[in-house]
């Protein structure tokens, strides 16, 4: 049975334009949405807000139920998402069959959560029970992105429904489908109840107005840091929860005793997986001077070596940028790059949004594809001489989401670990994981911390509530 029909995308019209939902790899249109204006937030956020309460009052074990379906839908319907996560998002298979893996996952931690302890039994100075309990905040806005777009929506979605939330949930509209209609989809044939989950595709405007809403307490958000911080100025200015993660410029930290055999595989995985497009992605190669010559030819040589083109036509390794904006940018650092005295030792070219992978040796500070998040598969490497170089340089960033370290002694890659400021550090290693048990967030201009997975999930979709109960009522002096 076909989960997505084009013809039932959407119950409702929207007040947006419609939107032809593109196909990056060769321009071709693959159906068309309404996108979501500013208006449709509130008549969203009350329908959810009416449908929350009687959500909440249902058993544990009914929204852990719907959440299990949810992750065994994901499973059953892996061949049809695969296509469009591989067209409408321009992913290889292989990080398509990732992100439904993941999604499903998503959803059986979720259900888990549903049954979590709910609150503690605290001493009290006076004859009564005394007790915190967790409760739904009502209603979370989730604003999601068009790299990894099931993942990024689900992670949100699935324990914001689980712990007795509704959503409303805005994704990019470039990833409409696998980053919204499709998870709309998989949660009503998997039983959930109507107005419980409201999918708004749609631009800045759509997202601001998610924001302001009154009747949205808790927002998570996903995406650049600029955007990150309008969205936390915003949700400060309304006295609400905003949950960012946001970008990154990762570190990947070579020490003198790695094995470069191993290690070519992990940095080109790091630098080049999904063309560079996900915010764990490796933008700082810090390589020991003894290897550092080797390991650029050596990177270069495997950037080199890599097909790039068409991912659901064709067996590649990478393929398109999202679209002409994100090729600009990318390419425009580059250029910057070797201009200001980087040396370019593969890729630096494209045709049409397939760029080659690229390998920038010779950078320092001011180089632009070093200094910023580029978003694309560029890999700028950097040599040292001590640790304590390593360190400051690693350290020496606006960012702090992910850190690989590469050596052949543990103990001394978490000992370095230690000295940069991260949310997430990985020891022989690359920097881009991700799992659904896992917390997962970053510090500094990388986001508000880890947000995602486990404990971290019951913090950002519930309030605690202090409760006390006496056997008569108190007395007092007047």
């Amino acid at each position: 049975m076909q989960l997505l029909d084009p013809k039932n995308w959407q119950s409702r019209t929207l007040s947006g334009p419609r939107y032809t939902v593109t196909e990056p790899a060769t321009g071709d249109p693959l159906g068309t949405v309404d996108l979501a204006g500013a208006a449709d937030v509130g008549p969203a956020a009350e329908a959810a807000r009416a449908a929350q309460a009687e959500w909440a009052r249902l058993p544990h074990f009914v929204r852990a139920g719907v959440l299990r379906k949810a992750g065994d839908l994901f499973t059953a319907h892996a061949e049809e998402l695969r296509e469009w996560i591989v067209r409408e998002s321009g992913s290889i298979p292989g990080k398509a069959d990732f992100e439904l893996h993941v999604a499903a996952q998503e959803c059986y931690e979720a259900a888990a959560l549903a049954s979590r302890p709910a609150g503690q039994v605290l001493p009290s100075e006076a004859p009564r029970l005394s007790y915190t309990r967790r409760v739904p905040v009502g209603v979370v806005g989730v604003i999601s992105p068009f790299n990894a777009p099931l993942i990024l929506s689900i992670r949100s979605v699935a324990p914001a429904l689980a712990l007795g939330n509704a959503v409303v949930l805005k994704p990019d509209p470039r990833t409409a489908v696998c980053g919204g209609l499709a998870l709309a989809a998989v949660f009503a044939e998997a039983g959930l109840p109507e107005n419980l989950l409201h999918i708004l595709p749609g631009g800045a405007e759509t997202g601001a107005a998610l924001v302001a809403d009154p009747r949205v307490p808790v927002i998570s958000f996903t995406g650049s840091t600029g955007a990150g911080r309008a969205v936390g100025e915003a949700a400060g200015r309304h006295l609400k929860r905003a949950h960012l993660e946001l970008g990154g410029n990762s570190a990947l930290i070579v020490l003198e005793d790695a094995d470069l055999d191993a290690v070519i595989s992990t940095a080109a995985w790091g630098s080049f997986f999904h063309q560079g497009q996900i915010c764990m992605t490796t933008g700082r190669h810090l390589v020991h001077a003894s290897l550092y010559e080797e390991y650029v030819e050596r990177l270069a040589a495997k950037a080199d070596a890599l097909a790039v083109g068409d991912p659901h036509r064709a067996q590649v390794h990478l393929g398109p940028l999202i679209d002409g904006g994100q090729l600009t940018k990318v390419h425009g650092l580059v250029e910057a790059s070797t201009a200001a005295g980087a040396k370019l030792a593969a890729g630096g070219r494209h045709e049409d949004l397939f760029y080659r992978p690229t390998v920038l040796a010779g950078v320092d500070d001011d180089t632009p594809a070093y200094a910023e998040e580029v978003f694309g598969p560029v890999a700028p490497v950097r040599s040292f001489n001590t640790v304590d170089e390593a360190a400051a340089l690693a350290a020496r960033s606006s960012y702090g989401l992910s850190l690989g370290i590469v050596t052949r002694d543990a103990a001394r890659g978490l000992e370095l670990a230690e000295r940069v400021p991260t949310g997430i550090v990985h020891i022989n290693d690359q920097t881009v994981n991700d799992e659904a048990v896992a917390p997962f967030g970053g510090v500094a201009a990388s986001g508000t911390g880890a947000r995602f997975g486990g404990e971290a999930n019951l913090e950002a979709f519930t309030d605690v509530r202090w409760t006390t109960v006496r056997a008569d009522v108190a007395p007092y002096p007047f």
